[in-house]
């Protein structure tokens, strides 16, 4: 038996992070920057928002498959993903702006390690009883 709820979600993550590249793209064409930031602040965020979503993305989908496919309750799952995904929208909407909010941040950055300290925490916990 497969994985069903996790693939949904890496597939909205997968877009997300097609939206967030295509961004910094736009960016760098507008500002003429093929390599760096060209000292663009624009640009520095906007790289900082992608890098920051590839750097934490694949491990907590992993986590949470691994979650899904120790037979967790699906609500469980849901949750998870669910919290993940509002957490990296929030954290790239907080980050990307020039004037920032840092609570947009702060929350998403919560909500991204709660997701993965508790998806490993019922991982270990599978394996102990």
């Amino acid at each position: 038996m497969g994985l069903f709820i996790t693939p949904i979600y890496a597939a909205l993550l997968g877009l997300i992070f097609v939206v967030l590249s295509v961004k910094t793209i736009i960016i760098r064409r507008k500002n003429k920057v093929a390599v760096g930031d060209g000292n663009n602040l624009l640009l520095q965020r906007a790289m900082r928002v992608h890098a920051n979503f590839s750097e934490y993305t694949p491990l907590a989908i992993i986590l949470v498959g691994f979650v899904e496919s120790l037979k967790y309750n699906a609500i469980i799952v849901h949750v998870l993903l669910s919290a993940f995904l509002l957490g990296r929208i929030i954290h790239a909407y907080g980050l990307s702006q020039i004037d920032e909010d840092f609570r947009f941040r702060v929350f998403g950055m919560i909500l991204t390690f709660n997701v993965i300290t508790i998806s490993s925490a019922l991982i270990i916990f599978n394996y102990l009883i």
